[in-house]
């Protein structure tokens, strides 16, 4: 018998499948068991997933003018001659026009990239979104990654596997009761358009600590808080377990991630290098207007590196042209604006930028470098505990959240898991650490959910969802 488990996240997916021995993980890439959750429709609407989704999008808007044209919303007619009353052969004469809407529409457009679906899934007013004249409901964009998935398990198993147990975060995001029941109600329709028939969802913290519990190095008894800080949500759960047997007393989670530490570095360290806070000399209606560069158009579109190719059209680059144009020190800085725009190169400056963070996991100080843009800026691990000082203070609280949950005092829990990328962070272990003295361990960052739902699966494990579970 054997036991699969799927880790579908925000920002990448894993699976992993268990004998009752020992837990494999799949390679859903070439050379990697992490797969970006990606998803590329071209105008032909073919379909790409994964690494070479991101890499396609990233290529093929490259160096890529973007001219957005408006779409006719509704046409009018103008009486230019009235009919002659006395002729009843005789018509009125009308000039029709159409009525054209902001302009919106990128005709150009080579494909359209789709991440981080997974956070929409909960959401009951975003049922459909447009691909090329196109709407697609999130179901169909999901598919896809998921069909990848199933027929990657099977070529490893050589076999159709029977079920999968699914991980899903404590809470999807949305604000509506019922949000989790939607999200997995759309997830397992996508699951059956994938040839997944069988599928039972499952905690991520709860699987975490499953995976932890399959550790030899485990105590045999024990109660456990696991803190799964990923990309994209915070998910906490604590377990009391003895042995083979084990009781979840609460679950509890919040949508904050590595994801939004990544934006925070760009918007406070790398913003004033592309020109923010810098003055700008305009000529308007015939008077000379002095004040601030309007950066702030242009923030949005550059923290969602998905999107920041639409900044290469005339409207914004115009203002950066004339504001290189005007020299001074700022100029540079522009330069360097109008690079990262017109080469699409935001994707590779949050790369730099994750590259940074992990490093000071493990040292005091780092250089977030972008070679590409000819820059290199010393960033600290002290600057980045202070840039997440709102954060450390939200996790204090959801930690103390859930044990409260559970019915339990700090001094009740034996062994506090740290997993997900977020939780290497050294302002996270420090904080753990200092509240759960000699009690923290770090237990596989990227796998270890994963893994623990391919050993739920092998046990037929089910999650009913009690008092202290939300």
């Amino acid at each position: 018998m054997i036991g699969v488990g799927l880790d579908f996240g925000t920002s990448n997916s894993a699976a992993a499948w268990y004998d009752g021995e020992g837990v494999h993980l799949i390679q859903l890439e070439d050379t990697d068991p992490i797969m970006p959750t990606a998803t590329h429709l071209d105008r032909e609407l073919a379909t790409l997933t994964g690494e070479a989704a991101v890499q396609q999008y990233i290529e093929e808007n490259r160096d890529r003018i973007v001219e957005l044209t408006p779409e006719v919303i509704a046409k009018t007619s103008l009486l230019t001659g009235e009919a002659n009353p006395d002729d009843p052969h005789s018509e009125a004469e009308t000039a029709t026009a159409n009525v054209y809407g902001q302009p919106w529409v990128d005709r150009g457009m080579p494909g359209r990239l789709f991440r981080g679906v997974k956070r929409l899934l909960g959401n009951p007013s975003i049922k459909r979104l447009l691909v090329f004249d196109h709407p697609f409901r999130l179901v169909a964009l999901v598919t896809p990654i998921l069909l990848r998935i199933r027929m990657t398990i099977e070529q490893v198993l050589n076999e159709p596997f029977p079920d999968i147990h699914f991980g899903h975060p404590v809470l999807f995001e949305g604000h509506e009761a019922y949000r989790n029941e939607l999200a997995f109600e759309r997830l397992s329709e996508a699951c059956s358009h994938a040839g997944i028939d069988r599928m039972t969802f499952y905690p991520e913290p709860v699987a975490a600590t499953l995976s932890y519990r399959h550790d030899e190095r485990s105590p045999d008894s024990g109660c456990v808080l696991t803190v799964d800080f990923g990309g994209g949500t915070l998910d906490l759960s604590v377990v009391q377990y003895s042995g083979s047997e084990f009781h979840v007393l609460s679950t509890t989670g919040t949508s904050l991630g590595g994801d939004h530490i990544d934006q925070l570095i760009f918007r406070k360290v790398l913003f004033p290098h592309f020109g923010k806070g810098e003055n700008w000399s305009r000529v308007k209606d015939g008077r000379l207007i002095e004040g601030e560069f309007p950066f702030e158009e242009y923030e949005d579109k550059l923290l969602n590196w998905a999107v920041t190719y639409i900044l290469n059209q005339n409207q914004y680059r115009s203002k950066i042209v004339d504001r290189i144009n005007q020299g001074g020190e700022g100029a540079e800085k522009f330069e360097r604006l109008q690079e990262l725009i017109t080469h699409n190169y935001s994707y590779l400056v949050f790369q730099a930028i994750k590259d940074a963070k992990a490093e000071l996991s493990s040292r005091e100080e780092t250089m977030i470098d972008i070679p590409e843009l000819d820059l290199s800026i010393s960033f600290t691990r002290q600057s980045l505990e202070e840039l997440m000082q709102d954060m450390l203070e939200q996790i204090q609280d959801i930690v103390a959240k859930v044990i409260q949950m559970a019915g339990l005092a700090e001094d009740d829990i034996d062994i506090v898991i740290r997993t997900g990328g977020s939780s290497q962070i050294v302002a996270v272990r420090r904080l753990l650490e200092s509240r759960f003295p000699g009690r923290v361990t770090e237990h596989d960052p990227f796998t270890s959910v994963a893994a623990g739902l391919a050993i739920a699966s092998y046990h037929g494990y089910e999650f009913q969802s009690q008092a202290g579970a939300q």
